[in-house]
C-alpha cells in the first residue's frame, strides 16, 4: 500500500537539498582527490569536506574512502556517477534557457583543440565575440584526440575541435571545412615538383600531440600504396614544425592552412600521392543539444569557418 505521506516527504527532501553538493559530488568523482576537487571548483578544501560530509548524511553512504593516492569511491557512489552528470547538465541546459542572447550574456564556454586549431579558430572567433557578445568568456584547453572525446562525454567541455576518427554514438560531430595536406620544405633545396620517390627518400617532421596520434592521414594514405616514409622528427606542436624545416632537408607535411601565408625560405608543394582533405570538426555530446547557447556558439562557428 503507498504511504500517504509520500509526496510531501519527498517534497521536503527535495527542499533539503543543496544543488551545489550535487557540484561538489561530481568534481569528487571526476578527480578522485580532495584537493583536486577544491582547485577544480574553485572551493577551499575545508569547505569541500564540509560539503562531503553533508553528502554523506543526505545519501547514507560513505561515498569516498581515503587511500595513499587520494579517495576511492563506494559501490554507491559509482552507481551515482553517470546519472549525475546527466542531471547537472540538464540543470544548466534549464538555466541557460531556452532563448540565448550573446549581447546580454555572461557565459563562459570551455573548448578544447590543438594548437592548430586554435590559430584557425580564434582570431575569427574572438574578434566576433569582442564585437557582439563582450560579457561571453572562453576557456581554451589542449589535451589529446582521445581526451577531447573523454572531456566531451564526462562534461567538461562544451566543444572540442580537431580531426577525429570514431566517435562514441551520443557524441556529434559536424565538419567546419576541409582543407588539402601540402609538402612544406627549405626553398633552397627544392627544385621542380617533388615526386614521391624523391619525398620519400627524403626526412620527415611528424607532428602528433600523444602516442594516439602516431599513425595519421598522411601514413594512412602511403600505407595504402604499400609505402611508408621515414619519421626524423616528431613533435607535439604544429607551430614550430615550419621552422625547423628551414635549412635542411626535411619534409613537413601538414593542412595548408598551417602554412599560408607561406614563412619566409620555404617553399610549398602539392602532396605526390592522393589523400583525403582534412575534415575538421566540431564534436559535443547530445545531451547539449537543448542548450540555446551552445546552438548559438556552433552556428557561429560554422558561419566563421564554414
Amino acid at each position: 500500500m503507498n504511504n500517504p505521506d509520500a509526496p510531501s516527504t519527498l517534497a521536503h527532501n527535495l527542499r533539503a537539498v543543496d544543488l551545489n553538493l550535487l557540484v561538489v559530488l561530481d568534481a569528487l568523482l571526476h578527480e578522485r582527490h580532495l584537493t583536486r576537487a577544491a582547485a577544480r571548483l574553485p572551493m577551499s578544501q575545508p569547505a569541500v569536506s564540509h560539503a562531503l560530509a553533508r553528502l554523506r548524511t543526505l545519501l547514507g553512504d560513505p561515498l569516498f574512502h581515503r587511500t595513499r593516492g587520494g579517495l576511492r569511491p563506494t559501490p554507491h557512489a559509482l552507481a551515482l556517477e553517470a546519472p549525475l552528470r546527466d542531471v547537472l547538465a540538464q540543470v544548466r541546459r534549464l538555466l541557460a534557457g531556452a532563448v540565448f542572447d550573446p549581447a546580454a550574456s555572461r557565459r563562459t564556454f570551455r573548448l578544447a583543440m590543438s594548437d592548430y586549431g586554435a590559430s584557425v579558430v580564434l582570431p575569427p572567433l574572438v574578434r566576433r565575440l569582442r564585437a557582439q557578445a563582450p560579457g561571453i568568456d572562453l576557456e581554451i584547453s589542449y589535451t589529446s584526440r582521445g581526451g577531447m572525446i573523454a572531456g566531451v562525454a564526462d562534461g567538461q567541455l562544451d566543444l572540442a575541435l580537431a580531426v577525429f576518427g570514431e566517435t562514441p554514438a551520443d557524441i556529434r560531430r559536424a565538419v567546419l571545412f576541409h582543407e588539402p595536406f601540402v609538402c612544406v620544405m627549405d626553398a633552397a633545396g627544392t627544385a621542380g615538383p617533388l615526386a614521391l620517390d624523391d619525398y620519400l627518400a627524403r626526412p620527415h617532421v611528424l607532428v602528433a600531440a600523444s602516442q594516439d596520434q602516431r599513425s595519421g592521414e598522411v601514413d594512412a594514405a602511403l600505407a595504402r600504396l604499400g609505402r611508408a616514409r621515414r619519421v626524423a622528427l616528431r613533435l607535439p606542436h604544429w607551430t614550430a614544425a615550419p621552422a625547423v624545416v628551414a635549412g635542411t632537408d626535411l619534409v613537413l607535411t601538414v593542412a595548408q592552412r598551417t602554412v599560408m601565408p607561406t614563412p619566409p625560405g620555404l617553399a610549398v608543394q602539392p602532396v605526390p600521392f592522393p589523400i583525403d582533405p582534412l575534415g575538421f570538426e566540431m564534436i559535443w555530446h547530445e545531451r547539449a543539444d537543448g542548450d540555446a547557447g551552445l546552438h548559438w556558439l556552433r552556428e557561429l562557428l560554422a558561419s566563421l569557418l564554414g
